[in-house]
């Protein structure tokens, strides 16, 4: 081998070596900007659906971040009502339920937009959005009748519901494209990389569900490529309650909530509770 090809070959080594080294180092240093998409707020949903009965809601944590969003009360109840919480996905400001106050079977909805999202102040992580949900849980326990509490997160937010759902005692939980863990998930985006030693916010919901005891409703899409099915499937095997699967289609991630199935399969589990606490 002549001397400038052994330059040549020892050039390509060190640039390899670089992008081996720097591409696992940048996903750390940045693994917030690919986990988490803060949205604005949109429209204020009191100005969007005038006449509902909606009010905003305002909590400061522990930290002194507030947290901004809405208490949607049940249609046509005088009284408290149980509250259903909702945690979002990683791109998703959730006002935009606001006008969905009627399709919960009584029950009130509780939203609050993570940190950073929204009106609410700071940044978003793993152990903030999970601090977050036990301080919007107390507060929902405190506004809802019997303190009865339901949760649902969606896509990241299922990760919250099941943190939380291990926290405290809920009615049920409905997970909407759920995951094992994120670190199970970016496994299969990056199988060549050590994921394990990369991750910070793992949300790991597999370590957490056998110990969950409340009734589960298990929604995911047909065609779902964002989190694919096995690890939405893991998850539903390894919960410790009494737990429904239900499959819709045609739907992928981003529209399952425009099934009129969607709709009509959280009705009917939130009645269900309702029903049982009679």
């Amino acid at each position: 081998m002549n001397t400038q090809l052994k330059i040549r070959l020892r050039n390509w080594l060190k640039l390899a070596g670089c992008v081996a080294l720097g591409f696992p180092v940048l996903i750390y240093l940045f693994q917030e900007r690919l986990i988490f998409f803060p949205q604005p707020l949109t429209e204020d949903p009191l100005k969007a659906n005038t006449g509902a009965a909606i009010e905003d809601v305002s909590l400061v944590t522990a930290d002194q971040v507030t947290l901004r969003g809405w208490l949607v009360q049940a249609a046509q109840t005088q009284t408290p009502a149980p509250i259903l919480i909702y945690f979002g996905g990683n791109a998703e400001e959730v006002s935009w339920l606001a006008s969905t106050g009627g399709r919960y079977a009584g029950w009130s909805l509780l939203l609050v937009n993570y940190r950073g999202y929204g009106g609410s102040e700071g940044k978003p992580g793993e152990a903030e959005l999970f601090a977050d949900a036990v301080h919007i849980y107390d507060y929902a326990a405190s506004r809802a009748r019997g303190g009865r509490v339901a949760l649902m997160g969606r896509s990241l937010g299922s990760g919250v519901a099941v943190y939380l759902a291990a926290q405290r005692p809920v009615a049920g939980v409905i997970l909407v494209s759920p995951y094992d863990s994120i670190e199970s998930v970016a496994r299969g985006i990056y199988p060549y990389l050590p994921i394990g030693l990369m991750l910070k916010h793992r949300f790991d919901s597999m370590s957490r569900a056998p110990g969950i005891k409340a009734p589960l409703l298990c929604l995911v899409a047909s065609d779902d490529r964002v989190i694919p099915r096995p690890h939405s499937e893991r998850l539903y095997a390894a919960w410790g309650g009494t737990k429904q699967w239900r499959e819709i289609g045609p739907a992928d991630h981003d529209s399952l909530a425009g099934e009129p199935e969607h709709w009509g399969a959280i009705a009917s589990f939130l009645a269900h509770l309702a029903d049982k606490h009679v």
